[in-house]
């Protein structure tokens, strides 16, 4: 078999090539949609979906335990190939990457001791969660872990670190005089990406952290624990991978595909794999470790096969543009929110593909549905399919949107991603009805807008910049592919706990989201059509439906608040000769282009299918634009000039990363010369790209 066996040409497959060769012939006759049809389409299409599907779909992949790497998301992956054929699609296949993932020791369990004075254990921490109700019988269930610790019996006094933010260990060690060094520290879940933790524990000098979910921060008041409640009961601990990966992938083999033919790292080198042990524990037993305290972590890596779902739906006039709708299908146990509601969701939406396809419609371009393996091992199918299929997707892939979990709160829509689809986004959310009480016939954005408006034009309701934690990383960070996300969210107002209370536990399950989420799965079911909306118009559109423009106007946003934080170090801009001017330039210069393409596509000619690809293309590419192939310092793998994770919570995203990193904390550096330089380095840098997009903005001469 050859090294391209599993590649997407492959995939594609014969048929895909054939119809390659004749898009040109089929462009310049009549569309195959006329407009009634493609309203009738889109209409059907929406139609179709069913809350009742999206609600058994549920039920049945959230039976049993499918952790990645078990022969349960094997199956489970078998399975979603199987309904994929059954649906219509042209194609449905396993592709198999080997990466190194990370399991609890059979025979020897994590835990937490308290000792005395004379080194005995007083006091053990729970192996186990208790299951919950009617699932007393299910095997397989793993015990709490963080995947990836580091293996080790450390002992040591016990420091408590807050968040274990960065400003927290700055708190204890320049405000407080508490050195880290050589103790086991104990940090709350929330705020930031578990990983940013334990790396600030490593940089802190500590020899192990342990993990604990604060009911502060996991409990809302006045609800009562899972099974009465969705409250996080008190022995429930929160799994999770404590990599720090910055977008590398499969630890040993980063960069690059981990195939049979594809060169390893050993285990001790791999990347982002933390030197501590680490360990999680419930609030009851957190409450109790206040002394001197032992680990005890004994978690195995080891190279492991995982497959992801890949499905195909041929594009009828450019089969070589790709859409691509993906989310993950694995979980720590049963996954009943994370990711399964997204799983569920992704089901009904291809069902409902598959349907119009079997009536003989196609969609223009190529529509590739992917159920990923592995993402809470650190997003690995999705990375190493990127990994495998970049130069493909690099040419041809015109957006991705992500499809993991489609609930983490039930109060009104969430929605990250780049400004290109704003204006799509807001499009959509007024031809769908809300399902919110009280908005009884108003759209899903009437009430977005009125429950989360924008903080800097409350006209329109809130975006988020896109940072990390799912699938959609390597797609837009890495490869400046056009990328989005939407789902229902909690009331980031009053709801003051960490996402959702029972977030990674053994009481995720299906009754958890029937009984105290979504009832009638309306709120999925409306994150089915959105989603469903979004692949299809940017799929069938004769014009991919971009806009310019919002990014001229995020980008002016971006560049004037950090140039704000440059101001709080005033008195050093001058005498270090630091200028934000080329960026501002660069800013009105992208906004000038942007402004004249759309002038230019209003008028261009839609019968004229070559002067069409042409404005297509330079959409499509404007996002490619802003990737820099070096990458960000320290962190090769995060490419986006202008957006990347924060580096000190890989969960939220940060604008203009190159620059903010280089301005962070920069009053400690001990060279100020050296730390403005960067930050020179940073700003001229963002200024060419900025420039450079504008430029790919132009009439093709």
């Amino acid at each position: 078999r050859s090294c391209a066996g599993d590649r997407l040409g492959f995939l594609l497959s014969n048929k895909l090539f054939k119809c390659v060769s004749g898009w040109f012939t089929k462009l310049i006759e009549k569309p195959p949609n006329s407009s009634d049809v493609y309203q009738n389409v889109r209409q059907k299409l929406v139609a179709e979906m069913k809350a009742e599907n999206i609600k058994q779909f549920l039920r049945s992949f959230t039976k049993l335990p499918h952790l990645a790497g078990t022969e349960q998301n094997l199956l489970l992956a078998k399975q979603i190939q199987g309904q994929w054929k059954e649906f219509g699609l042209d194609s449905a296949e396993l592709v198999h990457y080997d990466v190194l993932l990370s399991y609890p020791n059979e025979t020897q369990p994590n835990y937490i001791s308290i000792i005395d004075d004379q080194g005995n254990e007083i006091f053990n921490t729970s192996l186990f969660e208790p299951p919950p109700r009617g699932y007393e019988n299910v095997t397989h269930i793993l015990p709490p872990y963080n995947a990836f610790s580091a293996q080790g019996v450390p002992e040591a006094d016990l420091v408590y670190v807050n968040y274990g933010r960065t400003e927290d260990f700055f708190k204890l060690e320049r405000e407080m005089g508490i050195n880290c060094i050589g103790k086991i520290v104990i940090a709350r879940y929330g705020k930031i990406f578990r990983g940013n933790k334990v790396k600030n524990a490593i940089l802190a000098g500590a020899q192990g952290i342990i993990l604990y979910s604060d009911p502060a921060d996991y409990c809302a008041p006045g609800v009562d624990a899972y099974p009465d409640g969705w409250n996080l009961p008190g022995g429930g601990a929160q799994r999770g991978n404590v990599l720090n990966l910055n977008g590398a992938g499969d630890p040993l083999t980063p960069g690059y595909p981990a195939k049979e033919y594809t060169f390893r790292y050993k285990v001790n080198e791999g990347v982002g794999i933390p030197k501590i042990p680490v360990h999680p524990i419930g609030y009851h037993d957190a409450e109790v470790l206040l002394r001197k305290v032992r680990m005890h972590v004994h978690t195995n890596n080891k190279i492991t096969r995982i497959y992801n779902v890949i499905g195909i739906l041929r594009g009828a006039v450019e089969p070589d543009r790709y859409v691509i709708l993906g989310g993950h299908r694995d979980s720590w146990v049963f996954g009943g929110i994370d990711p399964t509601t997204g799983a569920a969701v992704l089901q009904e939406v291809v069902r409902s593909f598959g349907k119009m396809k079997k009536e003989g419609w196609r969609p223009k371009r190529t529509i590739i549905f992917a159920s990923w393996d592995a993402e809470e091992f650190g997003l690995l199918g999705s990375t190493e399919w990127a990994e495998e299929n970049a130069r493909i997707l690099q040419e041809r892939a015109v957006a991705y949107i992500n499809t993991d979990s489609s609930i983490e709160g039930n109060y009104t829509l969430r929605v990250d991603c780049t400004p290109l689809l704003y204006k799509l986004v807001y499009n959509l959310t007024k031809e769908i009805l809300s399902p919110d009480e009280g908005y009884e016939n108003k759209s899903l954005y009437d009430s977005w807008l009125e429950k989360d408006p924008a903080t800097e034009n409350n006209s329109y309701p809130r975006i988020n910049k896109l940072g990390s934690g799912s699938d959609f990383e390597a797609y837009f960070q890495r490869l400046g592919i056009v990328s989005g996300r939407v789902r229902y969210t909690k009331n980031r107002k009053t709801d003051k706990f960490s996402n959702y209370p029972v977030y990674h536990t053994v009481y995720e399950t299906f009754e958890l989201v029937e009984k105290f989420y979504d009832p009638t799965f309306k709120k999925q079911l409306t994150i089915a059509q959105l989603r469903g909306k979004l692949v299809y118009e940017l799929a069938d559109s004769q014009v991919i439906p971009f806009d310019c423009r919002d990014y001229g106007e995020a980008l002016k946003g971006y560049s004037n608040r950090i140039y704000k934080l440059a101001k709080k170090h005033e008195e050093q801009l001058k005498p270090h000769k630091v200028s934000f001017d080329p960026l501002f330039s660069a800013v009105v210069n992208f906004s000038k282009a942007a402004a004249e393409f759309h002038r230019r596509l209003e008028q261009v000619d839609k019968k004229d299918p070559v002067a069409v690809r042409i404005m297509n293309d330079q959409l499509m590419f404007i996002e490619r634009a802003f990737i820099d192939p070096l990458g960000l310092p320290g962190r090769k793998f995060y490419r986006h000039v202008i957006f990347a994770p924060s580096s000190h919570n890989k969960y939220a995203g940060e604008s203009f990363p190159g620059i903010y990193d280089a301005m962070f904390d920069i009053e400690s550096k001990a060279d100020q010369h050296a730390a403005w330089e960067e930050v020179k380095r940073q700003i001229s840098i963002a200024a060419f790209t900025v420039q450079a997009a504008a430029g790919t903005l132009k009439e093709v001469a």
